[in-house]
């Protein structure tokens, strides 16, 4: 549960809706206070149990640099509905929230985002799973491609046990009252030793419980599912940047130093940082993703 440190919107920064085919997708949008956006913009996608806020000490920073920033909420999270909430217009297939639909979500918004130029894309954690799904169906063009504490193929280990746990919790009634009840067993007391903050526990609540529960229970089951496709990934020579915290305690660092290596990737790890460096040190996040990007549009105009 990636866990925001504060709420309040910087300057430059607002909330809005992207229309896309089936629907309404929910997203921060981040613009330069001053001075243009004339770099290529950039793309965030949040991980299993987060949602767009996850990036809200980054955009500021980030759109500074001269570019266009915009995190989303996948489908069927928190600001984002669901497809059985949607009646998509005729021809027109809803996500089914499986890694693969919801790549092709992210690449429309690609699309949108980008118009003409190529996007950089993130994807944190689950996310990196499904940028890579972005990347692979070959829709839109990137930039540049960035797995921030994700990993080659399924989550393993403690952090695959707790998934399993959630999973068996909710399989046999993925509902909005099932999720209730899983925050008062659950929920609320890991909020509460994230943050001491009223307000941000009662947004945890609130995301949590805003969300399909079809949703939870179908990305769980693919990030216990994912299989490698790092190989693939690597065929692209795409510019690619793996980047985690030194304690991260989903997929270990040794699994993604190894997954760099098979990218021909550049790798940085974050001191002191754990699972979320976007939440846990944003100002050193911004400043690698910023010198990233910048690099490769460098490289791109010589």
């Amino acid at each position: 549960m990636s866990t925001p440190k504060f709420l309040d919107l910087p300057p430059g920064v607002r909330r809005v809706d992207l229309d896309l085919s089936y629907g309404p997708v929910a997203a921060l949008r981040a613009l330069p206070v001053s001075g243009g956006a004339e770099l290529a913009p950039a793309v965030l996608v949040h991980g299993f149990t987060g949602s767009k806020e996850d990036f809200i000490a980054l955009l500021q920073t980030l759109a500074q640099g001269g570019r266009e920033v915009v995190a989303v909420d996948l489908p069927g999270t928190y600001g984002s509905p669901g497809p059985e909430t949607l009646t998509p217009p005729p021809g027109v297939q809803a996500p089914d929230y499986r890694l693969a639909s919801l790549g092709e979500v992210v690449a429309e918004v690609v699309e949108q985002v980008g118009g003409r130029m190529p996007v950089h894309l993130v994807g944190h954690s689950f996310g990196g799973l499904v940028v890579r799904e972005t990347a692979l169906s070959g829709m839109v063009d990137l930039a540049s491609l960035t797995l921030l504490c994700s990993g080659p193929a399924a989550l393993p280990g403690q952090a695959a046990m707790r998934v399993r746990t959630l999973i068996a919790a909710l399989s046999v009634d993925p509902s909005p009252e099932r999720l209730e009840e899983l925050w008062e067993e659950r929920f609320d007391a890991e909020a509460r030793q994230r943050t001491p903050d009223e307000g941000v526990r009662s947004f945890l609540h609130d995301r949590l419980v805003r969300s399909s529960a079809l949703a939870l229970l179908r990305c769980a089951e693919d990030l216990l599912g994912a299989r490698d496709r790092v190989e693939e990934l690597a065929g692209l020579r795409l510019p690619t940047l793996v980047m985690y915290g030194e304690n991260d305690d989903a997929w270990e660092p040794s699994l993604q130093e190894d997954m760099a290596k098979r990218l021909d990737a550049k790798r940085i790890v974050v001191p002191g940082a754990g699972h979320s460096p976007n939440v846990e040190a944003p100002e050193t996040t911004a400043s690698a993703f910023t010198a990233f990007w910048n690099e490769v549009e460098s490289v791109g105009r010589r």
